[in-house]
């Protein structure tokens, strides 16, 4: 994961060496699957389980909504995958899915088609992303001795982003911190923009009822952006009622007014950019100060349309990540076989 080797270096250029002594360092993710190597017979799973991708995710349920006689047509399993994401997400195993939550899919079949996933997947000894914290959470909950041993090793627990924390993620900390209380976490109200994927900015919002007698220090310095921009995103935000407030502000000359531009579609976004990009070049500024952000790589195609049109040189940043090509899943296959005879979805591809 990018963002926690960034972290890592980072740390390292602050404490030195003593980095590489540091194995609890990382994604949620990455912690709970090495937690959950430690203890997998707890939840009925081996050692060297495997941890299935969003495509074999996807297979498996296709495999299980056939089996339901349902028609995948009408029931996608993109759809399931989705709502057994957001359960794990919110630390809801099969059995504490309830009536409501169940008549999401299938008629009522959520829940029932849950718990075939959940026995599917202990079956192939294999686990997907939730489970990676879901299972650890059910662990924690559930035994005691495995609770005091982290509650012991980890006599301070620092957390970064922490407004994008979902529900299991948010149990952890509680469960982890609870006997020593000694959590330092680093966060901003202002830029919880994860909710689609559970993200729940009241974790942030509830911190000091969470940790009484926690202390707040806010960091309203900005060195990045100018008086204008700094403006201009405090006058939107403010609109926002769920926010803890704060006054920034930056040393940076006041720089150029934010400009806004209304369009009604994306030929004529592409059209507008278009003609600014080439202004700026009639005023001598060079193509590689210039950068459109997009937040979908389908929303490039217009741009890319009128700079073909208009001569403008460019180049798309993104595209498919390594694991996710084709050639690298049929490879990254013939190794989960070699290791785990019995994966059948990686003998199915």
């Amino acid at each position: 994961n990018k963002a926690a080797r960034e972290m890592r270096e980072r740390v390292g250029r602050l404490v030195g060496d003593v980095v590489e002594g540091m194995p609890w360092l990382g994604t949620f993710h990455a912690i709970g699957a090495k937690m959950l190597r430690r203890h997998a017979e707890l939840v009925g799973l081996q050692s060297n389980f495997t941890i299935l991708d969003t495509d074999d995710q996807l297979r498996l349920l296709k495999q299980l909504i056939q089996a339901a006689d349902l028609d995948e047509k009408r029931w996608p399993a993109r759809q399931l995958a989705g709502l057994i994401d957001g359960w794990k997400n919110k630390g809801l195993t099969p059995a504490q899915i309830d009536a409501g939550e169940s008549e999401l899919y299938a008629n009522g079949r959520g829940q029932e088609l849950y718990a075939a996933y959940q026995t599917r997947l202990a079956a192939l000894n294999a686990c997907d992303f939730g489970d990676l914290l879901l299972h650890m959470l059910v662990i924690l909950q559930r035994d005691r001795d495995v609770l005091a041993e982290y509650q012991r090793r980890f006599k301070y627990i620092m957390v970064d982003e922490y407004q994008d924390t979902n529900s299991v993620q948010y149990l952890w900390l509680r469960l982890l911190a609870q006997e020593r209380k000694n959590i330092a976490c680093v966060g901003d109200d202002d830029q919880s923009i994860y909710s689609w994927r559970g993200a729940q900015v009241e974790n942030i919002l509830k911190f000091e009822k969470d940790f009484p007698g926690a202390k707040i220090i806010r960091l309203e310095q900005n060195y990045r952006s100018t008086p204008h921009i700094l403006g201009a995103a405090s006058g939107v935000i403010a609109n926002n009622s769920g926010r803890l407030g704060k006054q920034l502000w930056t040393e940076l000359d006041v720089g150029e007014k934010v400009k806004v531009l209304g369009v009604w579609d994306g030929p004529e976004e592409a059209r507008r950019v278009s003609e600014e990009i080439e202004s700026a070049q009639r005023a001598g500024t060079s193509l590689d100060e210039v950068a459109i952000l997009v937040r979908a790589q389908h929303q490039t195609r217009e741009f890319e349309d009128r700079f073909i049109a208009t001569g403008i040189n460019y180049r798309i940043v993104g595209g498919f990540r390594f694991y996710e090509r084709a050639e690298i899943r049929d490879a990254l296959a013939y190794l989960r076989v070699v290791a785990q005879p019995a994966d059948d979805l990686a003998f199915d591809r």
